[in-house]
Order: C-alpha cells, then sequence, then structure tokens
C-alpha cells in the first residue's frame, strides 16, 4: 500500500494505528536514500566486524583446546608403543611356534629380525617415554628372557635332530636290510618262517608310518602306536629264531632284534626331547609372553586412565568454549538479523514485480514480459537483465529438450554397444580356452599313456625276471626272450615319448620364443630351394607334386629360420589335408614383389578345398580336421604367429570346396626389429 492510497482513505483504519505504521514506514524509506550497493556493503561490514570478533575468541580457545590435546595426544601415543610392545612379542611367539611346527630359515630370520627390531626400536621408544620409563627394563627382560629360551628350544630341536638320525633312521636302515637278507635266503612258500616274517615285516612298516607321522605331527597316539608295532617285533622275533632254517637267518634274525630295541629306545629318547621341548615352548616362551601381554595390559590399563582424564579436560575446555561462542554469536547474530531485515524491507518493495516476473520464468511461464525494465535505477537494471535472462531461458529450454533426445539416443546406442561388446569378448575367451585344453589333453594323452603302459609292463617282466634268477630257474631261452622282449618296448617308449617330446615343442612354439632366432641378410629364392629341398624326401612317399617360382636377387633382412618353418608347415598342411591318402596333386609356390618394401609368396594347391566353417578357424590353435589321424592343428597357428609376430607381415587364406587352396603371405624385406624383452 502506497503512501497516497493512505492519504487518499483516512478513515479506512483507526486512529491510533497511523503513527506505528507511519514509523515502520519511516526506517526502510530512510534507508532507500543510501544506494543498494552501499546498503549491501554495510552487510558486509558488520559481518566482517563479527567475524573478527569470533576469529580472536576462536584463537584464545584454540590455544586452551591444543594444550589439553598435546596431552592427550601424548597419552595415545605411549598407549600405541605399549600396544606394539605387546603386538610384536606376541608374533615372535607365534613365529617361534611355527618354527617348531615347520622349520625354515625364512622363519628363523623373522623371529630374530623382529626381535631386533623390538630392542632396538620399541623398548628404546618406551624407555623415552616418562610415563613407561620405569617397566621399560622389566619388558626388556622379558622379551630377552623370552627369546633366551627360543635358542634353548633350537638346542633341544638339534638334540632332537641327532637322536632321529642317530637313533631311528640308522636302526630302520640297518632293519630294513635285515629283513631283506633274510627274505632273499627263504626258498619258496612253504617255510614255516614265511608267516612270521611277512607279519614281522608290517609291523616294521607300521612302525615307521608312525615315527614318522609323531615327528611331524607331535602325535601322542601316534608314538604309543609305533612302540606297540616295535614291542610286536620284538615279541615276534623269539619264535622266528626257532623257526629259522640257516644260520644267516639266524644271525640275521638276532642283529635284527637288536636293532628293534635299539629302535624302541631311540622312539622313547625321541618322545623324551619332544616333551623337553613342549615343556620350554610352555615355561620359557608362552610363560614369558603371557607376563609381557599381563605388564602391557596394565600398562594399558595406566594409559586410558591418564587419557580418560586427559578426555574430561578437553571435553570441558570445549564445552566451556561452546558456551562462550554460542551467546557471543547469539548476540550478534540477533543484532544482523534486525540489522538485514530493515535493509531488505528497503529493497523487496521495488523487487517484488521482478520476483513475480522471475517466479513466471521458473515455473515455465516464459510468455510474459518482465515489468519495470524501462526503469533508469539499479532495480530497473535488473528488470532488463531479467529480460534478457527470459530470452535465453526460451533459448536454452529449446536447447536442452533437443540434447536431452540426443542424449537418450546416445545412451541407448552405448548400452547396446557395451553389452554386445562383452558377449563377444566372453565368448572368445571361452572358445580359446576350450580349444587350449581339449588339444593338449587329446594330443599329449596318447602317447603318454602308452609310455606308461608299456614301463608297467616292462616293470613287472622284471620283476618275474628276478624271481626266477633268485629260485635259480632261469635259462638262456627264457633270458633271450627278456632281452627281446624289453628291446621292443624300449622301441616303443623311444617311439611313444619322441611323439609326446614333438608334440610338447609344437605347443611352446604356440608361445613363439623370440629369444634364441638369429636375424640375417639371404636371398629368398635360395633358401627356399634349401627348405623344399628338405621336404622332398618326405614328399616322396606321397603323389603329391612341389613346384616352386621366383626371380633371383630378392634379398631379405630377416629371419631364415622362421620364414623356412613357414614354408614347411605351410607345405606340410596342404599335403595333409588337401589331398587323401595316395591322391596324386601338386602344389605350387610362387615368390614375388609386392611392391619396393614388401615380397609376396603365394601357395597354392588343386586339393579338395575348405568349407566357410573350416576356412574361418583355419589359424585357431588346436583346431584340425584330422584329430584322429595325429593332426595337432597348430601348424597354421604357428605360421600366424610367426607371420604377424616375427616377420612383421600377413597372412590371408581363400578356397571354397572342390576348388583348393590358396595362402597368401605378404612379409617386409627387412623385418622389424625386436624390442627387449
Amino acid at each position: 500500500m502506497s503512501r497516497s492510497s493512505v492519504d487518499a482513505s483516512p478513515g479506512s483504519e483507526p486512529v491510533g494505528m497511523r503513527p506505528a505504521r507511519a514509523h515502520r514506514r519511516a526506517v526502510p524509506a530512510l534507508l532507500r536514500r543510501i544506494p543498494i550497493r552501499w546498503r549491501i556493503l554495510s552487510i558486509a561490514i558488520v559481518n566482517a566486524a563479527v567475524v573478527l570478533i569470533l576469529a580472536g575468541l576462536l584463537g584464545d580457545s584454540a590455544s586452551i583446546v591444543n594444550d589439553t590435546w598435546s596431552d592427550l595426544v601424548k597419552v595415545r601415543a605411549s598407549e600405541r608403543v605399549v600396544s606394539q610392545i605387546d603386538a610384536e612379542s606376541g608374533r615372535i611367539q607365534s613365529l617361534i611356534h611355527r618354527y617348531f611346527t615347520q622349520p625354515s630359515p625364512e622363519l628363523l630370520a623373522e623371529v630374530e629380525s623382529r626381535w631386533n627390531a623390538l630392542q632396538s626400536n620399541l623398548i628404546p621408544l618406551a624407555a623415552a617415554d616418562p610415563v613407561l620409563r620405569p617397566a621399560t627394563r622389566s619388558l626388556s627382560d622379558l622379551t630377552n628372557r623370552l627369546v633366551s629360551g627360543f635358542d634353548a628350544l633350537r638346542t633341544v630341536r638339534d638334540k632332537i635332530a641327532e637322536i632321529y638320525d642317530g637313533e631311528v633312521l640308522t636302526p630302520t636302515k640297518e632293519m630294513t636290510g635285515l629283513y631283506a637278507i633274510i627274505e632273499s635266503t627263504i626258498e619258496g612258500r612253504s617255510s614255516l618262517l614265511s608267516p612270521s616274517l611277512r607279519k614281522s615285516r608290517e609291523n616294521f612298516s607300521a612302525a615307521l608310518v608312525a615315527i614318522n607321522s609323531y615327528y611331524l605331527s607331535l602325535s601322542a597316539a601316534s608314538a604309543r602306536e609305533a612302540v606297540t608295532n616295535l614291542m610286536a617285533i620284538e615279541n615276534t622275533l623269539p619264535v622266528m629264531l626257532d623257526l629259522a632254517d640257516t644260520e644267516i637267518q639266524t644271525a640275521s634274525l638276532k642283529a635284527l632284534q637288536i636293532r628293534a630295541t635299539q629302535l624302541r629306545r631311540g622312539v622313547d629318547s625321541l618322545a623324551a626331547a619332544f616333551d623337553k621341548q613342549s615343556e620350554l615352548l610352555r615355561d620359557e616362551v608362552d610363560k614369558s609372553q603371557a607376563e609381557v601381554s599381563a605388564a602391557t595390559a596394565k600398562l594399558t590399563a595406566e594409559m586410558q586412565a591418564r587419557e580418560s582424564t586427559a578426555q574430561e579436560r578437553l571435553d570441558q575446555s570445549l564445552k566451556t568454549i561452546y558456551v562462550l561462542i554460542a551467546g557471543v554469536t547469539a548476540l550478534f547474530l540477533l543484532f544482523i538479523v534486525v540489522f538485514g531485515i530493515l535493509i531488505v524491507r528497503s529493497i523487496i518493495a521495488p523487487l517484488q514485480d521482478l520476483a513475480q516476473s522471475m517466479d513466471a520464468i521458473v515455473a515455465g511461464d516464459l510468455h510474459n514480459r518482465v515489468r519495470g525494465v524501462d526503469a533508469k535505477d539499479e532495480i530497473g537494471v535488473m528488470a532488463r537483465a531479467i529480460e534478457v535472462f527470459r530470452e535465453n531461458a526460451i533459448a536454452k529450454v529449446e536447447a536442452e529438450e533437443e540434447l536431452r533426445r540426443s542424449k537418450q539416443r546416445t545412451e541407448l546406442a552405448y548400452m547396446e554397444l557395451r553389452k554386445t561388446q562383452d558377449s563377444l569378448i566372453e565368448a572368445e575367451k571361452l572358445a580359446a580356452l576350450g580349444g587350449l585344453v581339449a588339444g593338449v589333453a587329446h594330443e599329449v594323452n596318447n602317447p603318454v599313456g602308452i609310455s606308461l603302459t608299456v614301463a608297467s609292463s616292462l616293470a613287472r617282466r622284471c620283476e618275474v625276471l628276478a624271481d626266477e634268477l633268485q629260485r635259480g630257474e632261469l635259462k638262456r631261452s627264457r633270458l633271450t626272450e627278456f632281452i627281446q622282449g624289453n628291446r621292443e618296448a624300449a622301441m616303443q617308449l623311444v617311439s611313444n615319448l619322441q611323439r609326446a617330446g614333438e608334440l610338447i615343442q609344437s605347443f611352446k612354439q604356440v608361445a613363439v620364443d623370440r629369444s634364441h632366432i638369429e636375424r640375417r641378410v639371404f636371398d629368398l629364392k635360395e633358401l627356399t630351394e634349401q627348405v623344399i629341398a628338405s621336404l622332398r624326401p618326405g614328399l616322396n612317399k606321397s603323389r603329391v607334386k612341389l613346384a616352386f617360382t621366383c626371380e633371383p636377387g630378392i634379398m631379405m633382412d630377416s629371419y631364415p629360420g622362421p620364414y623356412g618353418q613357414v614354408v614347411t608347415n605351410i607345405v606340410l598342411n596342404a599335403v595333409a589335408h588337401a589331398f587323401e591318402p595316395g591322391e596324386a596333386g601338386s602344389v605350387e609356390i610362387r615368390a614375388a614383389p609386392e611392391d619396393d618394401k614388401q615380397i609376396a609368396i603365394v601357395f597354392s594347391d588343386n586339393g579338395h578345398g575348405m568349407p566357410a566353417e573350416v576356412r574361418r578357424r583355419a589359424f585357431e590353435p588346436f583346431f584340425t580336421t584330422r584329430r584322429s589321424q595325429g593332426g595337432t592343428g597348430l601348424g597354421l597357428h604357428i605360421v600366424h604367429n610367426i607371420v604377424t609376430g616375427r616377420l612383421g607381415g600377413r597372412i590371408s587364406v581363400s578356397s571354397e570346396p572342390g576348388s583348393g587352396t590358396t595362402f597368401r603371405v605378404v612379409i617386409p624385406r627387412v623385418a622389424p626389429h625386436e624390442s627387449a624383452p
């Protein structure tokens, strides 16, 4: 409501309210005489003054908090030192236990390293702390005692190894030899000593298993089982002595009785040494660690009490500072709010029209022109700016709508592309993995399986011959038959193992070993003819003719070995797959310059050709159509790797069923140099 409206309607409100309304309007009218920028600047000045005053209060408060916090940090640092000492001693104890179950130089080195770190770092750090200094000596003594116990345990461990080697392994080896001597003197299975000897041998085997189990796991049940079996051997030996047929058997059984007693006593000594080890672990290592834990727990409790006191002081300081700053802030906030309301009321009326226009723009109503654009004051400048904003908003809405539609289309296309890409990558991984596993399993399994069967048969023949030799029944004809059979078995083993070696070597070629291939300058025609000459003896067995044409003088700076392998693999692949066995055919090789820097070598045959599915997978590893005839499916894959990798070229294949197959290899005259691995 304007002043003119009030003056024009004197009877519209009670007379007593007129002075109050006039007073409320007087202050905004006075403030409107000041430019808006100065009014806003006055708010900033008041705020800056408030900030400076609060900054002073915060500075004083920060000093108090900093002192209290320093005490709290020191307490927590002391507590961390105590915790680290406890943790390190616990780790040393755990490592000591691990060392005596799985001894290794690495564990021993780690025990010594952690103990040295504890003595040289944590203990001096605790000694430098006034609170921890009184307990430092005790902690150092306890950790030293822990490591001293470890040294004693190592001595006991050495004693255990000595007992095991001298009092267990030595009698065991001698008893094994005595059993073998006794068994060699028994003729036939009708000897009365055989059942008792077999039972005694079984007890001996069970005792050995139990002794090894006890040595590795410290199982009391294994120790008892070992002693029980050894006592059974000792109890059986007098009966066996009565059943002895020869003096050798009698002497061997008496010696066996002595060694069995020695072995049982060795087991008892080993058990006593292990008991000593357990006692040291319990009384020296574990007890020392328990005392360290008790001492550190006591220190931790003291640190926690100090921390609680420091935390209480910090909380009290923060509370006091909070009350002071809150009170001062509330007073200044009240002043700023009152002052701000006055400034706002001096500006809000002229801005109401602009606010309505802005509300309309925000609501999306961009059709109505902003009011007050013709005014000359600051509000008029704002009105004109808002009008420009309205016009820009119209253009922006149109652009945003078009951008949103484009973004939606792009996002949909991108999501479809990602799904397709992920599906293709996953399918390719699964296909490559399945082909590799199937190829390796099938190709290597056959020769290795045959070799295993032949070796098993050979072992059985040796056992039978040894039995006949022991019984004195070996005849010259039988020996001759055995030698002939072994010769045939050896030939089969050599043949199949050579086949397995060749397969494994082919598999290694997939990776293309780059470190042993020589690079040199060579004549393309001369080298190709040499390779073909090496292939002709093998091709003579088939009816396939091989022809080669190339102009002379083509010099290459490349790798002759890999190039020769490419020629060999492609030719042999054509002979093996393009023609049926015994079928006549021809393979032609043509080499000519592609341009100044590249050479094209074309391999053509007049064989059966390839279907589209076979042609598509021709260079995949372990893909072959002749697996049942010994094919590995690696030849063309190796060719592809060599051409595209080592020789730096490219290879393609074209073929149709009944129209033959053509491989086209294009390689540079100067092969790319290999980077250092």
